[in-house]
């Protein structure tokens, strides 16, 4: 198997359908494999990508404040089982909830973007943007109350790794952003590597590409976006992102890391161990894979492969992928910088990677254009127009269906009460899917169903 050519051809040919834009890098026992670049980093497609650009990392930065923890640890500065009111007396609300707690999201402390209002307030009236130190009056302010009680759940909290480079930052006696360089990127030979806030600072370097975002259908930058832009009221927050790198860089961190150069062995060992719930059940992080998450890192066994840890990192424009098979030594790398035009195209990338990495021949990669019917009966289509019942809990609600141009569209309304209007596509009996995203919608006799949820039509 041709494993660097697969790659590229792949790479290409979801760039070409609007769906991978950015870098990839795949290396096996520290030697790569496969690394090229596909698409633009500016909006208006001036400006390749080269294999040096910059991306932000987005979330893959908390493995990067968990190693800052953890050295913070070594120096007997900290310890695991440490409340965090030891540090942060303010916080009475989550006055039981431990470092530990924090690293593995096993705390209960609210994620930041529930009340993201608190922050996009302070910059448009004040005309500033919040400090990371803000985060406890934040917390303080909105008396925002814990998802459950310490160790009895897992969900997902950005706060949670603000508080603990806050921790870092407080204890070491340097800012957070100087304490990675030294001790993290610098130790690891990163040295295109930056903690920075380039919306609310600039860019203090070059080659950055642009984190973009599609409004009314055309390319754009976050900043320049009407409804993205406010990703500025929160570039002053740190530990959970605005780490900026290119993948030559990620290689070298993985490399480190293996060598023990940043934390040591042992202390990884620790990092790559899931969490427990109170009852001693493992808490889970990814209910589809059965991932767990330990400190910093989505943890996971294969079989044949051994242990994987891995991370994420979304936000409007930016989408990254680290994956580190510690048994097999191999690394996977990705860094995006546009949202998608074509979901389809996107994933069946991602997807067509992962089996291309465990030597499975990938499937080809599709749009919405390859699996659209073509020539569909249109008879049925003015039935299913007219306005729908919304459920209750839903996160995602369809509102509303109309004909424009003898095509079918569709309203929705997410979970932060933004609408969004799209075009249905179809791709089955009375079936629809959605050029930006997965969802298929289902036309019944006076309703339509989407993943487990069925709704009447109302009009």
């Amino acid at each position: 198997m041709d494993k660097k050519k697969l790659i590229e051809d792949l790479a290409r040919e979801s760039q070409e359908k609007g769906g991978f834009n950015g870098a990839w890098l795949y290396a096996e026992n520290g030697e790569i494999v496969s690394k090229g670049v596909a698409g633009w980093r500016d909006p208006d497609n001036k400006l390749p990508i080269t294999e040096d650009s910059i991306f932000q990392l987005a979330s893959i930065s908390k493995t990067f404040t968990a190693a800052a923890v953890m050295l913070v640890i070594r120096q007997g500065l900290l310890h695991l089982d440490d409340k965090i009111t030891k540090y942060f007396p303010e916080l009475t609300a989550y006055e039981e909830v431990e470092v530990r707690h924090l690293l593995n999201h096993t705390s209960g402390v609210p994620d930041y973007f529930d009340d993201a209002d608190w922050f996009i307030k302070i910059w448009k009236e004040e005309n500033r943007v919040p400090g990371n130190d803000e985060i406890l009056r934040f917390l303080c302010e909105t008396k925002a109350k814990p998802y459950f009680a310490p160790g009895e759940g897992l969900h997902y909290s950005n706060t949670g790794y603000n508080l603990l480079a806050l921790l870092v930052e407080r204890l070491s006696g340097i800012p957070y952003e100087e304490f990675l360089k030294k001790n993290i990127f610098e130790p690891a030979g990163m040295t295109s590597t930056y903690c920075c806030h380039i919306r609310r600072d600039g860019v203090p370097f070059e080659n950055y590409a642009q984190a973009t975002v599609i409004e009314n259908d055309r390319y754009v930058a976050d900043v320049d976006s009407e409804e993205d832009r406010v990703v500025t009221a929160f570039d002053g927050l740190n530990g959970d992102d605005y780490v900026y790198t290119n993948m030559f860089d990620m290689l070298r961190y993985d490399k480190a890391l293996r060598e023990g150069k940043v934390v040591t062995l042992e202390e990884q060992q620790l990092m790559y161990t899931p969490g427990k719930r109170n009852n001693g059940e493992d808490a889970v992080y990814d209910e589809d894979d059965g991932l767990g998450y330990g400190l910093g890192w989505g943890v996971g066994h294969e079989e044949g492969i051994g242990l994987v840890v891995s991370h994420s990192g979304g936000m409007p424009g930016v989408g990254t992928w680290l994956e580190r098979f510690i048994d097999a030594d191999r690394v996977l790398i990705y860094l995006t910088n546009r949202d998608y035009m074509d979901a389809r195209a996107y994933w069946s990338f991602y997807h067509g990677i992962e089996a291309i990495i465990r030597g499975k021949e990938p499937d080809p990669i599709k749009c919405i254009e390859d699996v659209v019917i073509k020539n569909p009966d249109k008879s049925k289509w003015e039935s299913f127009c007219g306005k729908y019942e919304h459920p209750e809990d839903a996160d995602f609600i369809i509102d509303e269906v109309w004909m424009k141009d003898g095509e079918l569209y569709a309203k929705a309304i997410d979970e932060d009460g933004d609408e969004m209007k799209f075009r249905l596509y179809p791709i089955g009996e009375d079936e629809f899917g959605r050029k930006s995203g997965l969802l298929k919608v289902k036309f019944g006799d006076g309703c339509l169903s989407f993943d487990d949820i069925t709704c009447k039509k109302l009009s």
